[in-house]
């Protein structure tokens, strides 16, 4: 959210919202990464296993805040006066983890204070890109029910990749619907977001015929204008004919609504 003396996040223009790597230098806050490889996907990471990840890879300073932001979150969930504890820590998370584990910190917070959909709604319209970005990945393990979809719907109207990448996860894959889905893997292509950022997209993509015509019309319109057509489009428009993936890795939460 927009507070007062809280370091700014790293550009939202950056694709790989699910992946962020964590080979930052050593900072006085005691964030530096302890494992080179990147965060396990955010969206589909059941927190508990999240934050024991995050604990191997934060220094002492940045573990014994987000410990604490936790315990704070979780003792006082919900609104309490015009902002909540919590939403302050969400603001901090960047300046004390560090940027590169900020993501996760905050999906962290979110979900110790049972953030539901209205608190969420207010953190992402009131938010910074980096906080919205975290609304988005926490919506998965909060929210059950289509009742978050605005926010997923406000995320794809914007050319922030990062805010898109986020948005493809597996609360869209569960709730948006047939229409608005499609949209959303197109969206993917016009900005250049790697389809691999779309949850469940090969269950979803398969036998659908209107994606494959759209997908086809898009190809047509890049042709004619003497644009090259997205390696990923190719990818898309193949699994429209192909056989979907056993269920059950994209949608922890069950079938699709």
């Amino acid at each position: 959210m927009t507070h007062p003396h809280t370091a700014p996040d790293t550009p939202a223009s950056a694709v790989g919202a699910d992946t962020t790597t964590t080979t930052a230098p050593k900072s006085t806050t005691g964030t530096t990464s302890t494992s080179p490889t990147a965060h396990p996907p955010l969206a589909h990471t059941p927190p508990q296993h999240l934050r024991t990840d995050l604990g191997t890879r934060l220094g002492g300073a940045a573990r014994a805040w987000l410990d604490q932001a936790l315990d704070e979150a979780a003792a006082h969930p919900g609104t309490h006066g015009p902002i909540s504890v919590w939403e302050l820590r969400l603001a901090e998370a960047g300046r004390r983890c560090g940027t590169e584990h900020a993501d996760a910190a905050r999906v962290l917070i979110l979900h110790a204070a049972r953030a539901d959909t209205t608190a969420l709604s207010r953190v992402y319209y009131q938010g910074t890109a980096a906080e919205r970005r975290a609304v988005l990945h926490a919506l998965p393990h909060l929210v059950t029910g289509p009742d978050a979809l605005p926010l997923i719907e406000d995320a794809l109207r914007t050319n922030d990749t990062r805010l898109v990448a986020a948005a493809v996860g597996p609360y869209a894959a569960r709730y948006l619907d047939a229409h608005n889905w499609r949209h959303a893997v197109l969206k993917c292509l016009f900005t250049g977001v790697p389809v691999d950022q779309v949850a469940d997209l090969e269950r979803r993509a398969h036998a659908d015929a209107e994606l494959a015509r759209m997908l086809g019309d898009y190809a047509a319109e890049r042709t004619a204008a003497g644009r090259p057509v997205p390696e990923d489009l190719h990818r898309v428009l193949a699994l429209t004919e192909s056989a979907p993936a056993p269920h059950g890795t994209d949608t922890p939460h069950g079938k699709e609504s």
